[in-house]
């Protein structure tokens, strides 16, 4: 066996480190010329953001100055701009009763309506406080065709006082409370055309027993609403407001 000589040996060793040594030293300057490189560009990004940030200082103040002489005109212009709003707004809330008012129908506590059927007039209490129309009815029967609801009652006649048979499709039943706490009423309703003045519907009447009343016929919101102002004070507004326009048509 041939045995190596230990100063050679040794020798190679120092021939190693001193290689690895010198590959070391080379690895930390290439870092240290990036670390170099990377401080460079960030000094020159520090010195772009200074002067950008100055530049925006600059603008600042120009538009601070602009303002600081612009003020009064916008101020003044606003001001001229409110006084036209509310001069406008002014008109509009002058203008708008006017305008309701010449839209709607204006109607007497009393009128004369026309009811289809029975085809003829009748005289009807007009009441803001019912919510929905009611009709004298008397003798009502309720019963059945081909598998639908019907109800068949009697009017009064407004002229001779005979009795009018009418026969309507029967659309719900409404209950309607008694006064002083008595027991509630359970009726029907139909659905009836009315003309009154230059309102034309087709509106719902409960039926009921107005024997006792004046007029067998009262007009509710179910008809006014949005439709007509109220003068409790008058009567047959609208029947003197058809006549006039007849006469005046017929003079012309």
């Amino acid at each position: 066996m041939r045995i190596v000589d230990r100063p050679y040996a040794k020798n190679c060793c120092c021939y190693l480190l001193l290689t690895l040594a010198i590959f070391i030293l080379s690895a930390c300057n290439t870092r240290e010329s990036q670390l170099v490189e990377r401080e460079a560009k960030i000094s020159a990004r520090e010195s772009e953001l200074v002067s950008l940030l100055s530049e925006l200082v600059e603008q600042k103040k120009m538009l601070e100055k602009n303002d600081s002489e612009n003020l009064p005109e916008a101020i003044q212009d606003s001001a001229e701009k409110t006084c036209l709003c509310d001069s406008n707004l002014d008109e509009e809330t002058v203008k708008k009763p006017s305008d309701m008012t010449e839209t709607k129908t204006l109607l007497g506590g009393i009128e004369n309506v026309f009811l289809d059927p029975p085809g003829m007039e009748f005289s009807a209490r007009i009441d803001t406080g019912a919510q929905t129309s009611s009709l004298n009815a008397l003798d009502i029967v309720e019963f059945e065709r081909d598998g639908k609801p019907f109800v068949k009652f009697n009017l009064i006649h407004p002229l001779t006082g005979d009795k009018l048979e009418l026969t309507r499709r029967l659309r719900r039943h409404v209950r309607i409370k008694g006064r002083g706490g008595r027991e509630s009423h359970r009726r029907p309703v139909v659905k009836i055309r009315v003309v009154l003045a230059d309102i034309d519907e087709q509106i719902n009447f409960t039926l009921e027993d107005r024997s006792r009343f004046k007029h067998q016929i009262l007009i509710g919101r179910n008809l006014l609403q949005d439709l007509a102002i109220v003068d409790v004070s008058r009567r047959n507004v609208a029947t003197s407001k058809t006549e006039n326009s007849d006469t005046a048509s017929e003079i012309k």
